[in-house]
């Protein structure tokens, strides 16, 4: 398996031969973007690798489409070209229609291509080329944010991606999270080759200390109850609205036991790392 940091939350996993490319951003550096409740973010990065660069795209995961730090202007426009799209039950709704203004906001994704998952669901997907093993992948639970924030943040998903006939898990994306009860589940019964956690400890002025996403510590735990081969992490930085950021993460893997410590790779923008 190789992964390839892009920005943000925005990886491309190339598994076996399929490649998979997790919430597309593909906009400049510079542009403030609302979340709605009075809550927004600008973008202080773009992406190491350019839409024109990435070449042909098998499946997107999109965990949410309605954040824009998860999926921009630039990658929603994308959408529409790829082989498949796995995102949320409610997402696909919005992307079937062209986004979340209508079809008016621009193209819709086909609807043989699009598939809306609930956490716990699963799409099998059978590869177009020769020597492709079938993939099936499956929902995860997410909280993006404090408990009952949900009418606020909206639904969000994780993906465990696994070849069919296989129980272990080849690679498990968190999605945008708090630790809370569910994934810990998750983390505890799976069994997961590469983890791919998002991190970065989200928090607003205007919600003061409330966070919408793990901290590093939070990741750490994570990672010693999944207890994948590798974990690796996405979406701490590149975005004024993470606090706790690549220091915070650096801070507590330097602090955690070997058990995790050592499972952890960085990945490097632009590059496609190896794991």
């Amino acid at each position: 398996m190789k992964l390839t940091r892009i920005g943000g939350p925005t990886v491309l996993v190339e598994l076996d031969g399929w490649r998979l490319l997790v919430d597309p951003t593909f906009d400049p550096a510079g542009r403030h973007y609302s979340f709605g409740w009075g809550t927004g973010s600008t973008k202080m990065a773009g992406p190491a690798i350019g839409v024109d660069e990435l070449g042909p795209i098998d499946v997107a995961l999109v965990s949410h489409d309605h954040h824009a730090d998860n999926l921009d202007d630039a990658g929603r426009a994308m959408l529409p070209s790829v082989g498949a799209v796995v995102t949320t039950a409610s997402g696909a709704g919005r992307l079937g229609a062209g986004g979340p203004g209508g079809s008016a906001s621009g193209r819709a994704v086909p609807a043989d291509r699009l598939h809306g998952l609930e956490a716990g669901e699963s799409v099998t997907l059978s590869g177009t080329r020769p020597g492709l093993p079938t993939l099936v992948i499956t929902a995860t639970p997410c909280r993006h944010g404090p408990p009952l924030t949900h009418p606020i943040v909206g639904d969000v998903i994780g993906f465990a991606v696994r070849r069919q006939g296989e129980d272990r898990v080849a690679i498990w994306i968190t999605g945008d999270t708090v630790l809370f009860g569910p994934l810990r589940r998750v983390a505890d019964e799976l069994s997961i080759d590469v983890m791919l956690a998002n991190v970065g400890g989200v928090r607003f002025g205007v919600t003061g200390p409330l966070r919408y996403t793990m901290r590093g510590r939070d990741a750490v735990e994570l990672v010693g109850l999944a207890a994948p081969r590798v974990a690796t992490f996405a979406h701490y930085d590149g975005w004024s609205h993470f606090v706790d950021g690549e220091q915070g993460l650096r801070d507590a893997l330097d602090a955690s036991a070997a058990s995790v410590h050592d499972r952890a790779v960085w990945l490097v923008d632009g590059v496609a790392v190896e794991v």
